[in-house]
């Protein structure tokens, strides 16, 4: 009979497309099973980066993937990923080490009771079960939309699986989506026909019943917003018959922000209405109809007047079907002008000049400029940090899940680097653009190695201010000591060389020349760009939370 390690790695291989990890003691044997699968295993080097990869690989491509690494250090690396992907509803499975068991030895910890604090399920695989467990980890990963902890008891991943832990059940076939409540429905679409100035705010739950929003939005005459994850939905060339406002919240234009607020009734589609999208309960106006239709149990904000509690993909074209019904061509409200010009003009930002007050090179300028050298075939991954506003702001996102926001689910930094393995193996016919801050990208270097050695082309952006820049503006600002919150200047460039990516230090336009060169002949490999920023620029998002 096969082992533990070799039934739970065929399992797994039978429904995830890829696995990235790091061996050690407690997955040694399950990475060893899937390598003679020909499984498809991404490496990384630090054990934060397994999930965290895994987690972006979801992000971009919608397909299940696996996480491992080993017990013990191995599994509390993890934790900071994994409850970003608790939080975020991810589907991936982490199989890890675990206490043999007889029982703890000094080194073990309870690992259940520490990812169960993160609403993380755990399952443990025996040799009575081993298959049966593997698929009801896959099927809770993908039915509930969250992380699931796959453990191994040290002493069992070589045991000889019974007669029953050899099966491996097929999935159990996907309940269909719940009917629409027709009269909700209904009333949903009579309010949206009485509107006089509506709009349609998208996230990315949004993904799945993109063309039945878009052609709502376009009857409508509606103006369409999204969450910053959801950036792309909308994406237009100004004939769709709406006006696009780009992101509503804290990365909003001024100009975006104060249409946003004119609505009469907003319709929310997949987009969970947390403070940043809300810009702290100001997103819209007070006498303001919210519309939510999510798969949440209940709204996902006080906000809310009028809620669905349905799966978009069946209830966004109930609608569309249900504004029609009531709706003569008529009475069709699209607007036939180039809204893209008025779109372009209320998404307009400030976007200063070269060179900043203290010297450094403006992030806004700077991010206008990199807009039009990027290759236009991209997808993005942003680490957290204050720099975290200038790629929202003045990147232009053509596809839904092309910007990938790893880390403001819980609100961390460190993560770039470690996700964007994720994204350059997810994705490898675009170029993968990893936006970092110098302090986050420091926390999260060992990973630089994997993203060099994985991506067939990257571009690393470090708006580098030698400085934690959200704490100066935050804390600096009441009069707290800057100096822990300064990090000095760090050669990004050289370090990113000596593992063998190409790299510029940027502290003028006309330092670009080289990665201008690189992406005409091809953007073949990583480049880097360690941007020289001015650190007294403030985001407009971090002057509403520092409220400075």
């Amino acid at each position: 009979m096969p082992t533990v390690a070799a039934v739970l790695a065929d399992a797994l291989h039978r429904h995830a497309t890829a696995f990235f990890g790091l061996m050690g003691n407690g997955n040694a044997y399950f990475i060893d099973a899937l390598h003679h699968l020909g499984a498809d295993i991404v490496p990384v080097r630090h054990e934060v980066a397994t999930v965290a990869s895994a987690d972006a690989y979801h992000r971009v491509r919608q397909e299940l993937a696996v996480a491992t690494t080993t017990y013990g250090p191995g599994f509390t690396n993890t934790l900071t990923a994994l409850a970003e992907a608790s939080l975020a509803q991810i589907p991936l499975i982490l199989v890890v080490g675990d206490q043999p068991t007889p029982g703890r030895r000094p080194w073990d910890i309870d690992q259940t009771a520490a990812a169960a604090a993160m609403d993380v399920p755990t399952l443990t695989v025996e040799p009575s079960n081993a298959g049966t467990v593997a698929i009801s980890a896959v099927e809770q990963a993908v039915s509930l939309q969250r992380p699931v902890v796959l453990a191994i008891p040290n002493d069992l991943a070589t045991a000889q699986v019974s007669a029953d832990g050899a099966v491996i059940p097929e999935l159990t076939p996907k309940a269909p989506s719940p009917v629409a409540d027709t009269e909700t429905i209904h009333n949903m679409a009579t309010a949206l026909r009485e509107a006089s100035q509506p709009l349609i705010l998208g996230g990315r739950g949004a993904r799945h019943c993109a063309g039945a929003l878009r052609e709502l939005a376009g009857l409508l005459g509606a103006d369409v917003a999204t969450s910053a994850p959801g950036r792309g939905l909308f994406y237009t060339d100004g004939t769709d018959g709406f006006t696009d406002l780009g992101v509503c919240g804290g990365f909003a234009a001024p100009g975006s922000a104060q249409r946003i607020r004119e609505a009469d009734v907003v319709l929310v589609v997949g987009a969970g209405l947390n403070q940043f999208t809300m810009a702290f309960g100001e997103a819209f106006g007070p006498e303001a109809h919210v519309i939510q239709i999510d798969s949440e149990p209940q709204a996902t904000h006080a906000r809310v007047n009028q809620f669905l509690s349905a799966d978009s993909a069946t209830a966004v074209p109930a609608l569309l079907d249900a504004y029609k019904a009531t709706t003569s061509a008529t009475e069709s409200r699209a607007k036939t002008d180039n809204t893209e010009d008025t779109a372009r003009e209320l998404r307009a930002y400030e976007t200063g000049t070269e060179f900043g007050p203290t010297g450094g090179l403006d992030p806004r300028a700077l991010s206008t400029r990199l807009n039009e050298l990027l290759p236009p075939d991209r997808i993005y991954i942003t680490d957290g940090g204050h720099f975290i506003g200038w790629p929202n702001m003045f990147f232009d996102v053509p596809e839904i899940d092309h910007m990938i926001l790893l880390g403001t689910a819980f609100q961390t930094i460190g993560l770039g680097f470690s996700a964007s393995v994720g994204v350059a193996h997810a994705a490898p016919e675009k170029t993968t653009v990893l936006v970092t801050g110098d302090g986050g990208g420091m926390m999260a270097f060992a990973d630089a190695e994997s993203l060099i050695r994985t991506a067939k082309s990257a571009v690393v952006i470090v708006f580098n201010d030698a400085a934690y820049g959200a704490e100066v503006f935050q804390y600096g600002s009441k009069g707290l000591a800057e100096e822990p919150m300064r990090v000095g200047e760090i050669d990004f460039a050289g370090l990113a060389t000596s593992l063998g990516a190409r790299a510029s230090v940027i502290r003028s336009f006309n330092d670009l020349k080289d990665f201008t060169q690189w992406v005409a002949d091809g953007a073949h490999g990583t480049f880097v760009l360690d941007c020289r920023v001015d650190g007294s620029i403030v985001a407009p998002y971090m002057q509403e939370i520092a409220g400075i």
